[in-house]
């Protein structure tokens, strides 16, 4: 990927995550990145070739981010999922916004918007549910969750929740939603029982 392109797709983040995609224009996003016009035109075909480019980059960025959390084979399957769930309320509660989830800021905005960008979205969606499914069966098998936790159920159903609290931290302004958040996903994640 070519330093202009990889600058406007990291500037457009930033702008994106500040103030979501329909309210960052053309001619914002170059001036800020102090890219000419003609550059951009060299780089994407239009607005939605470039939100779809965004939205791959940020996937990509993203995937290599749960390095950490969900990818870190010194955890148990539930302590990765915590991991994660506790690095999800540290981006959203940051006052920086290129750390912020750009899943979160755009998926209602966009789900109209654009099908190309929604499918995107719904594919990064689908495959962190499924990571998270991974880390629950490897908590089972490591003997860190209950057996009885369906993992695919579960997965969906956490990232749901998060995805909710995230929504109501931000029209609050405050965590009491991330905590409820955390009780009803340690909740979801028991140990299996002693005998």
């Amino acid at each position: 990927m070519s330093d202009t392109r990889l600058h406007i797709l990291d500037t457009g983040r930033t702008l994106t995550a500040q103030r979501g995609y329909t309210s960052v224009g053309l001619t914002e996003l170059l001036a800020t990145a102090q890219v000419p016009k003609g550059s951009f035109y060299h780089y994407f075909s239009s607005k939605e070739d470039y939100g779809c480019a965004l939205l791959r980059h940020y996937v990509e960025q993203y995937r290599i981010e749960l390095a950490p959390t969900l990818n870190n084979p010194s955890l148990t399957g539930r302590d990765q999922v915590l991991s994660y769930v506790t690095a999800w309320q540290d981006r959203q509660s940051s006052d920086m916004a290129g750390q912020k989830c750009l899943i979160v800021k755009l998926a209602a905005e966009i789900a109209d918007l654009s099908p190309a960008m929604r499918g995107i979205l719904q594919q990064a969606v689908e495959g962190i549910t499924a990571r998270l499914a991974d880390c629950l069966r490897k908590g089972q098998q490591d003997g860190s969750l209950s057996p009885d936790v369906d993992p695919v159920q579960t997965a969906t159903s956490l990232y749901q929740i998060w995805l909710g609290a995230s929504l109501m931290a931000h029209l609050s302004q405050d965590s009491t939603p991330f905590d409820t958040a955390m009780v009803q996903t340690r909740t979801m994640l028991p140990p299996p029982r002693q005998t």
